[in-house]
């Protein structure tokens, strides 16, 4: 609880020079750049059906959403979102969903190809992941698949012939299967470094998904997009402040951290646990 208060008000301090900034150029006749933020969730549990809808309503009110898979060039002073969710539990085809469907809101899926109809332990979400039957079943129009590997391991920690066939295997059955392309892919736990960033363009992925919380889409060819972690648990305020970013300073805090202390500790919440797995990129930036 003490790091996520934590959090917040660094956020709200953050929040609050970018208001300021942005007002000033205002003021001056110009416009702030366009910001697009992506947010990603795994599961909807049908308790959290209301705050999800919740969230849904002030992401309308705030952003326009758009589809994880756009390449359109972002308009100066708009505030863009896109919606993803990884693994592909049956909690997003059951509650999230028809709250998206009922807002026209776009989704990106990425879904786990090996867990189809199983039920999974993941870093504590246990929760079983939809069918081969419900995935054929999910509607085209708002919603875009894209590839979580086969069996979501650690991608750093296998030799690199096994990662490759879980990027290759992942979207080559995700494509005989939905009879379409698939184009993106999210690495499961945050888990990347530039060799595996390398092997999904070998694999012919065009867009890759990671968990460290930068901006997207600031170029329409961006090849690795950065993403917030949300829940639907989170404080109405602390959504308000991922829609606006102002969560991207995050990534400094965990290069600076790891400089300081040599190494990362590893936190006990889902959307924590990318700190330990994505050091070397923070630090870097370079992927991004």
């Amino acid at each position: 609880m003490f790091k996520r208060i934590l959090k917040l008000l660094i956020s709200t301090t953050y929040f609050a020079f970018a208001f300021a900034r942005n007002l000033l150029l205002r003021l001056a006749g110009k416009f702030p750049e366009a910001l697009c933020v992506v947010l990603y969730y795994h599961s909807v549990p049908q308790k959290s059906r209301e705050r999800f809808a919740r969230q849904m309503e002030v992401l309308l009110r705030w952003t326009k959403p758009i589809s994880a898979d756009s390449r359109i060039a972002l308009s100066p002073g708009t505030l863009y979102s896109a919606i993803t969710f990884d693994d592909g539990f049956q909690s997003y085809l059951e509650t999230a969903l028809p709250e998206l469907e009922k807002r026209k809101i776009p989704s990106t899926v990425f879904i786990v190809t090996g867990g189809l109809g199983q039920l999974t332990d993941w870093e504590g979400y246990h929760e079983k992941i939809m069918s081969l039957d419900q995935l054929l079943s999910l509607p085209s129009p708002l919603v875009t698949i894209g590839s979580h590997t086969v069996t979501h391991p650690f991608l750093s920690g296998v030799p690199e012939n096994a990662a490759s066939r879980e990027l290759a295997e992942s979207r080559e059955r995700l494509e005989e299967w939905l009879q379409r392309k698939i184009n993106l892919f999210s690495f499961p736990y945050g888990d990347f470094n530039e060799e595996l960033v390398g092997n999904c363009r070998a694999a012919g992925y065009e867009r890759v998904f990671t968990t460290l919380p930068f901006p997207a889409f600031s170029d329409p060819d961006e090849f690795v997009t950065g993403r917030v972690c949300v829940e639907p648990s989170d404080w109405q305020i602390e959504f308000l402040l991922k829609i606006h970013g102002a969560y991207r300073w995050l990534p400094l805090a965990f290069s600076l951290k790891r400089k300081l202390y040599g190494r990362w500790e590893r936190a006990p919440r889902l959307c924590n646990r990318a700190e330990s797995r994505i050091s070397t990129a923070a630090s870097s930036h370079e992927l991004l």
